[in-house]
């Protein structure tokens, strides 16, 4: 199965393009590695992205400290979206009604999906929220139970039996937790993470916090997840970048296991914070919430 790869971009929302495969089908130009990778043009935007969306995500970080309250949305009629809205949600209407539940990472807050929450409206999504955890998080396990009982009231809100979680970086273990060893898999129809270091990542040897030790490569948490989950049932898409500071190396960004099933996502020279305000990462997600992906068959290559 090829991975596929989607563009990078020039600013905070990149033109739309389809994924195409990283396994190229023909000789091509040596790729560059090391420092002449970090100072391509595409590197060098992505970077200076980030560096504005960070400020920008400083300013917002106040205003996200509260939970949000889920405020399930009695109106939406899809004959009144807009022709791109009912193309995206052709092959399953319903689908747009699956409330999605987003989970920012540590240290942050449900500011971070300020861009992505409006997006997913914007393309039919009818119940967009974000839960908030405590910045001191013991560990994975707790947050994992925590975001369950989340899941369960959003539930109960809405009318819904199953919904969709989007994660960034860690708030997309704490769900892959969830679906994996806790049984979330009945009520998270799909989870997409944005930066998650499933494999761990090398920073983490930096601070010596509980939790931080949980995010080191072969640690005790990743061996568990490790361990087979055949009756698992939620479908996992993993977006990493290979320009991701955070999570080192990149490669630890896919999440490897083979009874997830999982569909990595490579998007090309887009930091950390920049993941979730990437437009080509927003509509990713969005098709993937949609069911317009899959592991078994993944969007075919697109002209170079």
């Amino acid at each position: 199965m090829h991975e596929p790869v989607l563009p990078s971009a020039p600013a905070w929302h990149a033109p739309r393009a389809g994924a195409r495969s990283d396994v190229p089908a023909a000789p091509t130009l040596p790729r560059r590695t090391g420092l002449r990778r970090l100072v391509s043009p595409g590197a060098l935007t992505g970077s200076l992205t980030e560096l504005a969306w960070v400020g920008a995500h400083t300013l917002l970080y106040p205003l996200g400290t509260r939970t949000e309250r889920l405020r399930p949305d009695g109106s939406y009629r899809p004959g009144a979206q807009p022709a791109a809205v009912r193309a995206l949600f052709a092959a399953d209407p319903l689908a747009a009604r699956i409330p999605v539940v987003l989970v920012h990472g540590l240290i942050d807050n449900r500011s971070v999906f300020t861009v992505m929450r409006r997006s997913l409206r914007r393309r039919g999504f009818a119940q967009v929220c974000t839960w908030n955890y405590s910045p001191l998080l013991r560990d994975v396990e707790s947050a994992a139970e925590a975001l369950g009982q989340h899941i369960e009231e959003v539930c109960r809100a809405t009318g819904h039996d199953r919904v969709h979680v989007v994660g960034h970086s860690l708030g997309g273990l704490v769900a892959r937790y969830l679906v994996q060893r806790l049984g979330g898999d009945a009520r998270v129809e799909s989870l997409v993470t944005l930066g998650t270091p499933h494999g761990g990542s090398r920073w983490a040897h930096v601070l010596p916090t509980r939790l931080v030790r949980q995010l080191r490569p072969g640690s005790d948490l990743f061996q568990e997840l490790a361990a087979p989950a055949p009756q698992c049932r939620t479908r996992v898409t993993a977006v990493y970048s290979d320009l991701d500071q955070m999570v080192v190396p990149s490669s630890a960004g896919r999440c490897e296991h083979p009874d997830l099933r999982a569909r990595n996502v490579l998007v090309p020279g887009v930091g950390h914070m920049s993941l979730p305000i990437h437009r080509g990462v927003v509509d990713e997600v969005a098709a993937t919430l949609a069911g317009l992906r899959s592991a078994e068959a993944d969007p075919p290559a697109a002209a170079a």
